[in-house]
């Protein structure tokens, strides 16, 4: 062991202490350091929130930190009557494995959360419509409303 490693390891154990004294950490002690002060909190994965989308009202949307996309499916996406999608090159991987071609993306679509409206980018996909969860919003949508979860 070398002597910077036994000097800090020393110090992690609290057999040695230090006042005021500079010491040049390289990032390998850092992993080493940070392991041992992270504590970890259970990931709340998925839940789902009431929001607004248009004239539609969806009693339970999907918000997952799981995906990164934005989803909604064809259908829904004709009730509004929104314009043409942008086409994407994009292919989709599903929970079964199979490989889907979303039919585009609607951008600026707005999102009323409570008394909150957020723009949000949805990835429009031809596939059937959950009637208990139609859509599912993503990472990025959350990322927008800053969302803070407590597990």
């Amino acid at each position: 062991m070398t002597g910077f490693a036994k000097y800090l390891k020393d110090l992690i154990t609290k057999k040695r202490t230090t006042k005021n004294e500079v010491v040049n950490v390289t990032h390998r002690v850092i992993s080493i350091i940070a392991t041992t002060t992270v504590e970890k909190k259970e990931d709340p994965r998925a839940f789902t929130i009431p929001c607004t989308t248009g004239l539609r009202n969806f009693a339970r949307a999907l918000c997952d930190n799981g995906a990164s996309i934005n989803l909604m499916p064809f259908a829904i996406y004709k009730q509004f009557g929104l314009s043409m999608p942008r086409p994407t090159s994009m292919r989709l991987q599903m929970a079964d494995r199979s490989i889907k071609r979303p039919v585009g993306i609607i951008d600026d679509v707005l999102v009323k959360v409570g008394k909150f409206l957020l723009p949000a980018e949805f990835v429009i996909l031809d596939c059937a419509v959950d009637k208990e969860i139609p859509i599912i919003l993503g990472r990025p949508f959350l990322a927008i409303g800053r969302a803070l979860m407590d597990s």
